[in-house]
């Protein structure tokens, strides 16, 4: 049978190649090559070759009616053959390649006037490298959410933000971390979700004690008192009992809230920190400045240094 499928797909390809010669030969009467048609072809032996599970050959006929559009000037169409020529590549395990041309025709849905595909492209190649170099993912995450916002379509361009923090948070590159966990919460407070913005001050919070600045964990929870409900919340109390703990070297304090559910059932990435977070100065907790002690009754006070010396001329 696969004999027989073979042979078929032989005639398939030979007819279309036969197909895209006639479609691409100029003449006397054909100034132009039907580069339409010819792409048409491209894309019938591309999809017989990915039938047949033959990825490489269906790779090359992507990009080749891919070319073929671009030279007829239909971008869009250009973009979904340098796409699907992507996921020919995915198939074989060649992921950095396809993330390329991933890249490459999202910069052409941008070009063609459809950033929705383009950005749904991008988020694609994001998940496709995620495990495989998550310095790229976050930079794709990235590039997603920038698309999204300049299309004034937050939520979503919040949602991709996330992806990106857990990502530094989850490659301990904190200070990034710290800078995108910020804009998240920015979007956050824009479109009024308060609540999330309180969760957000937690993650970061996290991120600057895991980065040993205290000063700017101290600093986000207190401008964080200008989001409305923030003060007097849950997650606020929480915050002010962690740095309280923290200040204090008290590892135990520290311990007992990040193990709380208000830190346990956080995003895994950051409820990870909470856990292992650790105290400076090894968890031995500040001594507090002893009271002055009175002095017993009928103690004479000590001479004064300057009282004059009753020998200080001398015994003669």
């Amino acid at each position: 049978m696969c004999l027989v499928f073979g042979g078929i797909l032989k005639v398939l390809v030979d007819n279309g190649a036969s197909q895209v010669t006639q479609c691409l030969k100029t003449g006397f009467l054909k100034w132009k090559p039907d580069y339409d048609s010819a792409a048409s072809e491209y894309g019938k032996a591309a999809v017989a070759f990915k039938n047949a599970k033959q990825f490489e050959q269906a790779k090359d006929a992507c990009l080749k009616e891919a070319v073929a559009h671009e030279n007829n000037r239909a971008l869009f169409h250009a973009a979904k053959a340098y796409e699907q020529a992507g996921m020919m590549l995915k198939e074989m395990q060649k992921l950095p390649e396809a993330v390329h041309l991933i890249e490459k025709a999202s910069m052409m849905y941008l070009e063609n006037g459809t950033p929705d595909t383009a950005a749904m492209a991008l988020e694609r190649a994001g998940k496709l490298i995620e495990n495989v170099d998550p310095e790229k993912a976050v930079q794709l995450y990235q590039q997603t959410a920038n698309v999204f916002e300049n299309e004034e379509r937050l939520r979503q361009a919040v949602e991709l933000l996330g992806k990106a923090s857990r990502l530094l948070v989850r490659g301990r590159r904190f200070d990034e971390a710290a800078l995108s966990i910020q804009k998240e919460k920015n979007i956050y407070k824009e479109i009024e979700n308060y609540p999330t913005c309180y969760k957000k001050t937690i993650a970061q919070v996290l991120v600057h004690l895991h980065r040993n600045d205290y000063v700017a964990a101290e600093r986000c929870v207190r401008e964080s008192y200008s989001i409305p409900g923030f003060n007097g919340s849950e997650d606020c109390a929480a915050l002010e009992q962690l740095l309280e703990g923290y200040d204090q070297q008290d590892q135990d304090q520290v311990a007992e809230v990040c193990n709380s559910p208000l830190f346990k059932y956080m995003d895994n990435d950051y409820a990870k920190l909470g856990l292992s977070l650790v105290v400076p100065g090894g968890g031995v907790k500040k001594k507090a400045a002893a009271p002055p002690q009175a002095k017993p009754e009928g103690t004479a006070a000590p001479a004064a240094e300057d009282e004059e010396d009753e020998y200080a001329g001398g015994l003669c």
